[in-house]
């Protein structure tokens, strides 16, 4: 079998966050560092990305420190995001897939569920839950249904031989983790399923959970498709930036 390589590709951060946020009503004093990430996933010569970050624009808007264009880092591997042909976008959280206009080319792939979600519900008239949209960046999507650039899944589904996407709803109702055979085993990407590696190792969901019962499922799921803990990755974690290789600036390889 061909194996895949995973890269964490920094583009925003460090920022600030309590731990009890990271962790489920943790220690409310503690505070840890986080930073934002899109991944990519190199192997059967081709690129694959994972979530398309923030663009300028709304990186502007909510000045985002340390920002860095998803496209500029993915550049530094030698990627040109014009030319990349899938994005999977793991969930439809603003800081996960505002910046999908970066990928002209690409086909995305993400969970019927989540789509209908924020495409639909009527909850997101709720300023709470509208502070964790991107409009612009939904309006973007909408206007690729029906072609073959959007690609609405209904659970489980192989991508590539040896990559898969992972339904794990709890964060948000249609999470989507990754999963990806490597030389070290099979990995998962598992985004914002857990925003620290902490969140895995207890388990101990983040308070930003939309269903916390959902969480728990994801979790015991994704822990069996993993092929040691150290293979499960989170979304925010500072040790993706400041821990793996260093193979170029502002990207770390993982696996």
């Amino acid at each position: 079998m061909e194996f895949y390589q995973i890269f964490a590709c920094r583009y925003a951060g460090p920022f600030t966050r309590p731990e009890a946020f990271l962790l489920w009503l943790g220690d409310f004093d503690k505070t840890e560092h986080i930073y934002y990430f899109i991944w990519l996933i190199r192997g059967r010569g081709e690129d694959i990305v994972v979530d398309a970050g923030v663009g300028p624009a709304l990186a502007a808007e909510r000045e985002l420190g340390g920002y860095v264009n998803p496209a500029v880092a993915l550049a530094r591997l030698g990627v040109k995001a014009d030319r990349v042909r899938r994005v999977i976008l793991t969930h439809l959280h603003w800081d996960h897939m505002d910046g999908c206009s970066l990928f002209p080319g690409a086909t995305f792939y993400v969970q019927q569920k989540e789509y209908d979600f924020w495409q639909k519900s009527p909850l997101l008239d709720n300023p709470v839950l509208a502070s964790l949209a991107a409009r612009p960046a939904l309006d973007h999507l909408a206007g690729l249904e029906g072609t073959d650039r959007l690609v609405l899944l209904n659970g489980e589904k192989k991508i590539l031989p040896g990559l898969s996407c992972i339904p794990a709803p709890g964060h948000t109702p249609g999470l989507q983790a990754v999963a990806v055979e490597t030389e070290k085993g099979r990995a998962v990407l598992g985004s914002d399923c857990g925003h620290v590696f902490q969140n895995y190792s207890e388990p101990r969901p983040s308070c930003l959970i939309f269903d916390l019962p959902a969480w728990f499922r994801s979790f015991d799921r994704l822990k069996s498709l993993a092929s040691s803990p150290d293979l499960i990755f989170p979304g925010h974690d500072k040790r993706m930036a400041e821990e793996y290789p260093q193979v170029t600036e502002d990207v770390t390889r993982l696996a």
